[in-house]
């Protein structure tokens, strides 16, 4: 049976990096981790999301040195947050109707997760293929 809520299929164990991180020093932590994104924050403040692609097409294709810029000059600001106890199925209409791939979770205490297009696949159907994508291991 698919899960009802977003804290059922969130991933928790989110990675924030500091604003002024260097994008060298993401990728290599997106590497080290197996993952394809990570939050950006000031201190504690929720300021983005950069991705592996982010990296690539907002800055290595412009000619900024990964070994140079910063996190915080190529994050998507535009955060698109969900509740943990928000619904599944109200979470991949809110996905579609802005066309974005991940959701942040938060509660009174601040981001308590994240959800991909992916976590979504899965759970509502993992035999499909792109749930069977998102569910099968890393092949690097």
């Amino acid at each position: 049976m698919a899960a009802q809520t977003v804290q059922d299929i969130m991933t928790t164990d989110v990675v924030r990096l500091q604003v002024d991180t260097l994008l060298v020093d993401a990728a290599r932590m997106m590497r080290e981790q197996d993952i394809g994104d990570v939050v950006v924050v000031d201190n504690d403040r929720l300021v983005g999301v950069v991705t592996d692609r982010d990296i690539v097409v907002r800055a290595v294709a412009e000619g900024l040195a990964p070994d140079s810029t910063t996190l915080g000059s190529v994050c998507s600001r535009d955060l698109v947050t969900v509740r943990p106890e928000d619904s599944t199925t109200d979470v991949a209409r809110l996905m579609r109707d802005r066309a974005v791939r991940r959701v942040l979770a938060c509660d009174d205490r601040g981001l308590v997760g994240i959800v991909s297009i992916g976590d979504l696949a899965v759970d509502a159907d993992p035999a499909s293929v792109l749930g069977g994508i998102s569910g099968a291991a890393p092949n690097n």
